[in-house]
């Protein structure tokens, strides 16, 4: 199925191609959806300029053939994908094992290939997956040696050398590309991620008690307040930052990373809580939950979000120190 869309996809390759040279170039035309999601940017201008090239490889592949059909495994656009595999109740070491996929009959995103091989190569092979749109955190691992989300990250279509995709580091592994996130979990539930407030809600208007059936009321926020929250109630918790941070591989039982302090952030910031200070001060006790922290910026090179949880905990420190010093 996918095959037959290639040739509608070979009549535009030149504006694919253009387009993609263009958003190299920085213009913001390009992808405006995405303007202020510099990851988003840099993947689907990845993405459109993979596609050429495949695309522009296979057509030099066929006028090569001269119309004869070519052996499956001389395909211009297979390429092979070295997987991590361990299986617990199978004893031996882990590996790495090779699947040749031919790109032009699959998705553009490694989510799509790891799904080609657990369907058609092999469906032992065992990864997390729910929403395909980087919005549940579920597929994060590390591909190419660095951490990401497989359902946002295209695939290298380079067929000359191949891609590594193994689970996210410094974790127990469960099997294959599932790694143990119980501890990751705790440290978030840990920051208490929900709004705490000392006073009751203001009473609804009638016109609102009618329409809910309530009669409290809505603990309101300014456009100003709610753009505060921006740059952090995004975090997908996929551990990609926190399983990046050096500090956190050596620390992970006291340290609660950067996606936890990030979501600690996002609470102190909210004007609608009334618990600020006493987040945190409990951040600060201890001085291993938050100050373990080196400013490394790791999480934040890694975030395929284009967060930036290091600002986040940069912050932290300071309001810390603010009210230790007044």
């Amino acid at each position: 199925m996918l095959r037959r869309t290639l040739p509608a996809l070979r009549s535009v390759k030149d504006g694919v191609g253009g387009a993609a040279r263009q958003a190299v170039k920085g213009e913001a035309q390009h992808f405006p959806s995405l303007r202020g999601h510099p990851a988003a940017r840099a993947n689907a201008r990845e993405a459109a300029e993979g596609q050429a090239r495949l695309a522009a490889a296979e057509e030099e592949e066929e006028r090569r053939r001269g119309g004869r059909p070519a052996p499956a495994a001389a395909a211009a656009t297979v390429k092979e994908f070295q997987v991590y595999r361990w299986n617990p109740d199978s004893p031996g070491r882990p590996f790495l094992q090779s699947y040749f996929v031919d790109l032009a009959a699959c998705g553009p995103m490694v989510l799509d290939v790891l799904v080609k091989i657990k369907s058609e190569h092999d469906s032992t092979l065992a990864f997390r997956r729910s929403c395909r749109e980087g919005i549940c955190g579920s597929c994060s691992m590390s591909i190419d040696g660095v951490n990401t989300v497989a359902c946002l990250k295209p695939v290298d279509t380079d067929t000359s050398r191949a891609s590594m995709i193994t689970p996210l580091p410094h974790m127990y592994v469960v099997k294959d590309l599932v790694v143990d996130l119980t501890n990751f979990y705790q440290q978030y539930k840990s920051i208490e991620p929900w709004l705490k407030t000392k006073r009751p809600p203001p009473p609804a208007s009638a016109e609102e008690a009618g329409a809910r059936g309530t009669a409290r009321g809505e603990h309101r926020q300014s456009p100003a307040q709610r753009k505060k929250l921006d740059g952090l109630y995004e975090c997908i918790l996929c551990a990609c930052c926190s399983t990046a941070c050096p500090s956190y591989w050596w620390n992970s039982e006291e340290f609660l990373g950067p996606a936890a302090l990030l979501h600690a952030y996002r609470w102190v910031s909210d004007s609608r809580d009334d618990y600020g200070e006493e987040r945190v001060q409990a951040l600060a006790e201890g001085w291993d939950k938050m100050y373990r922290c080196r400013m490394i910026k790791s999480c934040t090179a890694t975030c395929p979000k284009s967060l930036d949880p290091s600002a986040a905990i940069s912050a932290m420190k300071a309001l810390h120190q603010l009210r230790k010093a007044a």
